[in-house]
């Protein structure tokens, strides 16, 4: 059942998602950098349950991301823990640098990353730095019950791959 909700989340997100981006904030503005793609991503932030400030609190943590990257409503990538990237055989990997609140609150932030492993051919060739904009879901709070515990939860993001000038 918890898995049928999952995907149902998911689903509304994809349908309710809408593309117009807000301004981008300062804080994560892509100064002096071009784009070189962007991609839209559906998946979930994975949450794992560990111990707060005692030993008898415990609270939700962010593990991970996992996430396919679609464009032109073709899958064309994967996003996962580190944070990286994969469109075909090439990886990257990133470092946040900024943050910015998504403009409800009530989303994940808006982020920019910089690349800390560059690929050296394909579409992600040239790409120095990332930024994770109109952010849908992804936020849990609270405490739990069972260290360990992982709870995914629906999110979506613009990623826009920049390159410095």
């Amino acid at each position: 059942m918890a898995g049928f909700r999952t995907t149902a989340t998911i689903a509304c997100l994809m349908v309710s998602y809408g593309a117009s981006a807000a301004e981008v904030p300062a804080a994560i503005a892509a100064t002096g950098e071009i784009i070189l793609f962007q991609a839209h991503a559906e998946g979930a932030q994975i949450y794992e349950c560990n111990a707060e400030q005692s030993a008898e609190q415990f609270g939700w943590r962010f593990r991970e991301p996992v996430a396919a990257l679609f464009q032109g409503g073709n899958t064309v990538g994967v996003h996962y823990a580190g944070p990286k990237w994969q469109i075909g055989n090439d990886v990257i990997a990133a470092k946040v640098t900024a943050s910015a609140p998504s403009p409800s609150g009530k989303n994940i932030p808006w982020l920019k990353l910089q690349v800390t492993t560059e690929a050296n051919t394909g579409l992600l060739r040239g790409v120095t730095a990332i930024q994770r904009l109109n952010t849908v879901g992804g936020v849990l709070e609270g405490t739990c019950e069972t260290a360990g515990e992982l709870r995914p939860v629906p999110y979506a993001a613009d990623y826009v791959f920049l390159k410095k000038q």
